[in-house]
């Protein structure tokens, strides 16, 4: 979480998406207690919560996708903006006009303000992180703070403005309810004021102008092609095909648990203490489900535990409608709630890390409006069915049960989201060749090192000069040899590029793109030839030059996505990520160079390599250690050594069965 609130751009979007959900929250108890204020109607004021709850959702009823269409077409931030200063025009707008009708019309009008929002901010997320693999823990905070401080703190501010409200000799609660509305409007007006000003990155990939101009010379379709596209990508594209069937089976299940949580509860002869049990004991599993994701993700493909979650739910909803016990029951549904959390979770990680920005937004949009309509129409469906069925008394092992309607529908509700779950795992699973309990024995036994085939360990040093990496990696390789440890050195694959130059036959490589491939290709050879056998057999390698000084070197030369060149070396890698990354910190005046000299060697290129490295190394803390590599050879080596070695004793000694690299060696 450190590594991902370390990027400005994303802090700053946090920050917004707090503000919004702070608001969204706090409208709801405004605007219902504002409701009853206008009112003298007590049959109007018992509605109030609920006309608030259907206004804000119809738009999504009626209008689906639009805004995920409009995410993909146009500029988010500009969206982005324009959505918050509508919802803060009209909030004020609600307190200026003072009527009940205008109330809810103007809620509804929020609510497809937050319709187009919602899809520009969700979709832009994956753009302002560095790596794929930061999205799941970016979504991570998001929903903690959507369902977690949010509420909090609109609670929290509710009541604290109802309260001072007197003291400040407002002439009525309907003003005190009127300045709650304000701030609220308030809110949504600094959210606008943030993302106008200091987070341009929002806008994506590329130049939105551009883009249109190209979609225009190429004849694509406009917005309700747009729509036609997204539909069409999503039926034809087995991950999001998948994605939405799961999605929809949890969904249906998790509205037949609501509605039926309450005759449940009387069913196991607990009464009111029993269902408050049930429902605390569901939310404690979906918040656990959410916080432990993104370490079951490091050891199971994101592809293969949504569907595994998804049975996994269904078979614990299986039990809850069986459970003879209250005791059963609450271990049943945390379960149910945990997996229900890590599905969640996992689905919006798949759509940020793995469906292409041009059509994010409008899987997105599809994908919210799939779990609102379901969730409704569940909610609505199963009460009817439960009043059909006729309660019965049975006698399990001598006790009686009362078996209400509640039990077959949540036992029906099992099977067919276990069965769907089994549809979605078989659509979505990209490694059918690799048995699955394979994957769930790694996962239970040892985590992402079983993953990648052993328990060796990975250090890599990266810095600006091929000659201080060389030097630094060759002298801590030897040091760690001092122990009798087997330890593999991994030179610069830079260096063999003129191999592979050879088998592309003559081929161009004066453009970047060019140099950016063939830097894939080879570091993809070495890691497969070199390190990926190195680390089955339990060894130790040091590689100098890994991916981050490529990486820094492609960027500060121009011309390539930042985004484009991490999946490049996700994809050459398979993804391997270093234990612990050395980064010598050097200042690029003492390299002499002269600064006029341009191009790679230019001092200018050498500061923006080295402030593109200095970044890196703040946005990922656990993973780096910053080493000042200005002094002599032997001075740098020394302090890479103290930088390296609790690293190594803490992360080596944690392997099952691993004993210290450094058994025999002198520390620093």
């Amino acid at each position: 979480m450190r590594s991902v609130l370390a990027i400005p751009a994303f802090r700053r979007l946090w920050f917004v998406s707090a503000l919004c959900s702070i608001g969204d929250w706090l409208s709801f108890l405004a605007l219902s207690a504002l409701i009853t204020k206008l009112t003298d109607v007590y049959l109007v004021q018992s509605y109030a919560l609920s006309a608030v709850v259907v206004t804000q959702l119809l738009p999504a009823m009626l209008f689906g996708p639009l805004g995920g269409v409009l995410a993909d077409r146009f500029d988010r931030r500009k969206i982005m903006v324009v959505a918050d200063l509508a919802r803060c025009g009209l909030f004020l707008s609600i307190a200026l006009v003072g009527e009940l009708w205008w109330v809810l019309v103007a809620n509804f009008m929020i609510g497809v303000c937050a319709l187009f929002w919602i899809p520009a901010k969700d979709s832009s997320i994956p753009n302002l992180l560095r790596r794929r693999d930061q999205v799941e823990t970016a979504n991570q905070l998001n929903v903690v703070m959507t369902y977690g401080g949010a509420v909090i703190a609109a609670a929290g501010l509710f009541s604290a403005v109802s309260a001072v409200g007197p003291t400040l000799n407002l002439r009525s609660e309907l003003g005190i309810a009127n300045i709650i509305v304000v701030i609220n409007g308030l809110l949504f007006l600094t959210s606008a004021i943030v993302v106008a000003t200091r987070i341009r990155e929002i806008s994506g990939h590329g130049d939105p102008a551009r883009r249109r101009a190209s979609q225009a010379s190429t004849g694509q379709p406009g917005v309700f092609g747009m729509l036609r596209d997204g539909l069409r990508f999503v039926r034809a594209t087995p991950l999001v095909r998948g994605l939405v069937i799961g999605l929809a089976g949890a969904v249906a299940a998790g509205g037949a648990i609501i509605s039926c949580a309450k005759l449940y509860s009387s069913s196991l002869s607990g009464g009111d203490t029993a269902y408050g049990m049930l429902i605390v004991s569901v939310f404690l599993g979906l918040a656990l489900g959410m916080a432990t994701m993104p370490r079951l993700a490091r050891r199971l493909p994101h592809n293969r535990l949504f569907g595994i979650t998804i049975v996994v739910a269904a078979l614990a909803l299986i039990v809850v409608a069986l459970a003879p016990h209250l005791w059963v029951a609450l271990a049943a549904v945390a379960l149910l709630g945990f997996c229900a959390g890590t599905a969640f979770l996992t689905s919006f990680t798949i759509i940020g890390s793995q469906v292409e920005d041009a059509v994010r937004g409008r899987t997105n949009a599809l994908v919210q409006l799939l779990i609102k309509v379901i969730l409704l129409g569940s909610t609505a469906v199963v009460p009817l069915v439960v009043g059909l069925v006729r309660p019965r008394t049975v006698t399990i092992f001598g006790e009686p049960m009362q078996i209400d309607g509640t039990r077959p529908v949540l036992l029906a509700a099992g099977v067919v989201a276990a069965v769907v779950g089994v549809v979605a795992y078989r659509q979505m699973d990209d490694r059918r060749s690799e048995p699955i309990l394979s994957d769930l024995l790694a996962a239970i036994r040892g985590g992402d090192r079983l993953r990648r085939g052993g328990g060796g360990m990975l250090i890599a040093i990266e810095g600006d000069t091929v000659d201080d990496t060389a030097t630094q990696a060759a002298r801590l390789a030897e040091w760690l040899r001092v122990g009798g440890r087997d330890v593999v050195l991994a030179g610069d694959p830079a260096l063999d590029e003129s191999r592979l130059r050879g088998v592309l036959d003559g081929a161009s490589l004066s453009g970047a793109r060019a140099h950016a491939l063939v830097a894939a290709a080879v570091r993809a050879d070495v890691v497969e030839r070199r390190v990926r056998p190195a680390l089955a057999s339990g060894a130790l390698v040091v590689m100098e030059r890994y991916v981050d000084s490529p990486l820094a070197h492609l960027g500060a030369s121009g011309g390539l996505e930042p985004a484009d060149l991490e999946s490049l070396a996700d994809w050459a890698t398979g993804q391997l990520r270093p234990d612990v990354t050395v980064l010598l910190d050097r200042d690029p005046a003492s390299l002499g160079t002269p600064p006029d000299s341009g191009g790679f060697g230019s001092m200018e290129h050498h500061w923006r390599v080295q402030r593109i490295l200095t970044e890196m190394a703040a946005s990922d803390p656990d993973r780096y250690v910053v080493v000042d590599a200005d002094g002599t050879e032997d001075e740098v080596a020394e302090r890479v050594r103290a930088a390296v070695l609790p690293v190594l004793a803490q992360r080596w000694l944690a392997v099952p069965g691993g004993s210290t690299p450094l058994a025999g060696a002198e520390a620093p």
